[in-house]
């Protein structure tokens, strides 16, 4: 036995997987077994338990300001489902036990407190279809306060809670139903415009923001309102928008919705989402921010209700744009029948960017009770920190700059809640006092604590190629501290982690899928390097990917490996692996045709293998035409006015479409495995396919790992641990031996 094997068994491999007690709390319920926090007992990180650590969110203060309202996700992999529960944080009392406030089988959605804090609202499918339900501020005397034909999406109650926003889907009409009488069988449908698909969803139908009055007995259907009536834009702006697009003004007269009023082609070229100021009385609707921009998100008025603050990107077209915090004066801004209308034009478009100075994004924000101040999330050098800005754009930073992610951020009267987690530890509550982070939920302590020596977690900072410099994290796996003190000769089998986005943060994330935790646990070491084109080094930093996929980060990529592999003598260079998904995958597929036999293996998830038959396929094409920098045949072939892209390369011909990893397959020599997924609407299913079809063409062995019911991530938990279960069978294989 050589001593890499060794170590295998020693630092890792001798440690016991989880036992068969993975019962996972359930009780029965009206609707089937309620599932709870897991049971699972285990000496390293697995999949099952990977999949059943509790997951907060969403937290909620209360009108007095001295609890706090928040969810818990939990999941079975035995059940193959997850459930919410809902629970309740006294934040005025010290070492406060949570206290849990629903038991059902049917997850608790969108809960909000009574403006009295006597009752909590929710959605809840109980029923049968997604209503809103109220309780007590305890969980007794639940009930059913709505009755709609459709799903509930979310909802937004009235600063005087005498007024309800909601959202519901409106089907879209067929273009010549005609062709479809006598066939109620028929699976067929027909479109003649683009955005008929979207991530991963075929678009049926479109939410509409809709309010109705609003009292104790609950939501009077028979007086609801469309707000867009007539118009086929969707508000909110799927997929990823909610009730975060809608803003109530304090007197409850008013409501600002973020939308993007586009359809067909047009939308999928475009990113400008504006803001849409709805007057009740009179039905009126103005647009607060004229002009071609980006994304506008996330109105919020002041606890006076005289300034509008809202995330605001600068160019149509680039998704990734700096997400800047913008505020706008709507003191006096006109009301109702009485309201001057002819002042309208002397605030529209005039607002003031508070981080105009600072160079990197606002990620989430809430105002302070002051008013004065707004306190916001930005990745700042490898980490999600919390900042403050104030009305004359003064940033600073609040939290301690450790090596941990903030989260949501939430004033819980003047005490400042948020969620932080790290690469060890998922979401918990923290209160932020002086720059100090004091933790008071402790959904997965004990779960966590069985684990033991997760392994420890380095950063480096190196120089790339272009004299940048590049900060790259080093994980080494469990028990490599004791194990490497036994015997400093022991190598260890070292993975490449390539960031998908292309434009995301490479921080200490918590995912059930990329986790870095259950890497360390199977025993790899991990290189995970913030390379060109991930934010928090200045936007600069953040924009140079754009049209150059197979430049300067693929270079950071060989820098970050060549140089552990050179300077650590722990680094088994025989033994190295690449993995990646989204345009990590990308990343894995073009390594696999340059890496000059560097890697002994690769896995690419939901990958972009050839970007020619990825322009054409691709559902938001705003993302193809900026980030590859136009269309393999050049801007002339598109309708006019569609594109937004700056010219890059000569007519659309630049490294993007003239160095595809397609185009390198004869130099492919190296183990794959290829995962995608059906549902993949955002980098279809045959990208992959095409890839997994030509390494076995070639005779390089292969794996193709297909999910028919999943989209461009893995959310059933089943097939999340399958996912788990291949995908290091695949490293053990290939880089164990």
């Amino acid at each position: 036995m050589n001593k890499q094997n060794l170590f295998i068994m020693t630092a890792v491999a001798t440690i016991a997987m989880a036992t068969s007690c993975n019962t996972n709390k359930e009780t029965q319920s009206d609707n089937g077994p309620i599932v709870g926090k897991t049971e699972i007992v285990a000496n390293r990180m697995t999949p099952e338990l990977l999949q059943e650590l509790g997951k907060i969110s969403d937290l909620q203060a209360s009108p007095d300001g001295t609890k706090v309202l928040y969810g818990v996700g939990y999941t079975s992999v035995k059940e193959d489902k997850s459930n919410r529960e809902l629970f309740v944080l006294d934040v005025t009392k010290e070492n406060a036990e949570p206290v849990q406030i629903t038991h059902t089988a049917k997850s608790e959605q969108n809960a909000v407190w009574s403006k009295d804090g006597s009752k909590i609202y929710f959605l809840s499918s109980e029923s049968g279809s997604m209503q809103m339900w109220q309780m007590n501020a305890d969980g007794t005397a639940r009930k059913q306060i709505s009755d709609l034909d459709k799903d509930i999406e979310g909802f937004v109650l009235s600063p005087n809670q005498d007024q309800v926003l909601v959202i519901l889907p409106l089907d879209i009409p067929r273009i010549d139903s005609t062709l479809f009488e006598g066939l109620d069988k028929t699976t067929g449908r027909l479109w003649d415009d683009m955005n008929y698909r979207h991530w991963d969803d075929f678009v049926n139908n479109c939410p509409h923001p809709f309010i109705a009055p609003f009292d104790e007995n609950g939501l009077r259907k028979e007086a609801m309102i469309d707000i867009m009536e007539g118009e086929q834009y969707e508000c909110p702006m799927r997929p990823f928008g909610g009730i975060e697009s809608f803003a109530w003004n304090p007197q409850g007269t008013q409501i600002v919705y973020a939308t993007r009023k586009e359809v067909g082609t047009r939308y999928a070229f475009s990113t400008r989402s504006s803001l849409y100021l709805y007057d009740i009385v009179t039905g009126q609707t103005f647009d607060l921010h004229p002009g071609d921009h980006g994304y506008d998100t996330c109105p919020t008025f002041s606890p006076d209700g005289k300034l509008l603050a809202f995330q605001a990107m600068a160019r149509n077209g680039y998704e990734s744009d700096k997400n800047a915090l913008l505020v706008m004066n709507l003191d006096g801004f006109p009301m109702g029948n009485d309201g001057d209308w002819a002042k309208v034009n002397d605030y529209a478009g005039k607002f003031k960017d508070l981080t105009a100075n600072y160079d990197n994004n606002c990620e989430a924000y809430v105002w302070a009770p002051d008013g004065k101040t707004l306190t916001f999330v930005s990745y700042s050098y490898g980490t999600a920190q919390v900042f403050n800005v104030n009305l004359d754009g003064e940033v600073c930073r609040i939290s301690d700059n450790s090596d941990h992610d903030f989260g949501a951020v939430a004033y819980v009267g003047d005490k400042l809640l948020t969620l932080r987690h790290d690469w060890h530890q998922p979401n918990e509550i923290f209160l932020l006092k002086e720059g100090v982070a004091i933790q008071l939920t402790h959904e997965n302590d004990a779960l966590l604590a069985q684990l033991g020596d997760m392994g420890r977690i380095e950063k480096r900072w190196m120089k790339c190629t272009n004299g940048d410099s590049m900060l790259v994290w080093i994980a080494y796996p469990a028990g490599f501290d004791e194990a490497i003190a036994k015997d400093p000769k022991l190598k260890v089998p070292t993975i490449l982690y390539c960031q998908g986005g292309p434009e995301s943060a490479v921080s200490q994330f918590w995912s059930t899928r990329w986790n870095i935790a259950i890497m360390q646990a199977n025993g790899y070491a991990i290189v995970l390097p913030n390379r060109h084109g991930v934010p928090g080094f200045g936007q600069k930093f953040n924009e140079q990917i754009a049209g150059d996929f197979a430049g300067q980060c693929m270079r950071d990529y060989f820098t970050a490996i060549d140089n552990i592999a050179k300077t650590e003598s722990w680094c088994d260079t025989d033994r190295l692996g690449a993995v990646g998904a989204s345009f990590g995958g990308y990343s894995v597929y073009w390594l696999a045709g340059h890496h000059q036999k560097r890697f002994k293996c690769f896995i690419a998830h939901c990958g972009i293998f050839n970007c020619e038959s990825m322009y054409g396929e691709t559902e938001e094409m705003w993302f193809a035409d900026w980030d590859y920098g136009g269309s393999y045949f050049g801007q002339t072939g598109l309708q006019e006015g569609l594109c937004h892209t700056p010219k890059r390369g000569n007519g659309g011909v630049n490294a993007c479409y003239t160095d595809s990893p397609h185009k390198s397959i004869t130099k492919w020599d190296t183990p794959i495995l290829v995962i995608h997924n059906e549902h993949d609407y955002r980098i279809p299913v045959t990208q992959g396919m095409q890839a997994f079809n030509l390494a076995r063409m070639r005779g390089i062995p292969a794996e193709f790992l297909y999910f028919p019911n999943e989209s461009h991530w893995v959310l059933h938990p089943q097939n999340a641990v399958l996912w788990q279960r291949v995908y290091f069978n695949w490293l053990d294989k290939w880089l164990k031996k």
